[in-house]
């Protein structure tokens, strides 16, 4: 069984959203580690942001239930960027039987896209 996600989004409306509560957009969306990484750069904060809508719709959430903060988009030195979940987030994909997720993450100049896939045992 597979659960899927996609999301798309306007790399200027998070910039805008960033300029306008830079700290408590920051510290809402992200995990410490995003925040280093991304190190401001809207691009990358935008498809991490897609990639978490993703990952709650892959887990049939929404983004009600699931805080933004549960998942976490991690990227390894030479390696894809990975999901890595904690709190509600693990529990609901736990309920689901989720075992691995695979992500892909893309940006041009205007926009951002993320899409997301759960993969189960059964």
């Amino acid at each position: 069984m597979i659960y899927t996600g996609i999301d798309i989004i306007e790399i200027d409306r998070i910039a805008g959203v960033q300029n306008r509560f830079p700290k408590r957009f920051l510290e809402k969306i992200y995990t410490p580690g995003e925040i280093s990484y991304c190190r401001q750069r809207a691009p990358q904060l935008a498809s991490r942001f897609a990639a978490k809508e993703a990952t709650m719709k892959a887990l049939g959430t929404g983004i009600r239930g699931i805080p933004w903060r549960s998942i976490e988009v991690i990227r390894e030195r030479g390696e894809a960027p990975t999901v890595l979940l904690h709190g509600p987030a693990k529990r609901k994909a736990e309920a689901l039987g989720i075992v691995r997720f695979s992500l892909s993450l893309s940006h041009s100049k205007n926009i951002a896209i993320a899409s997301v896939i759960g993969e189960t045992t059964h």
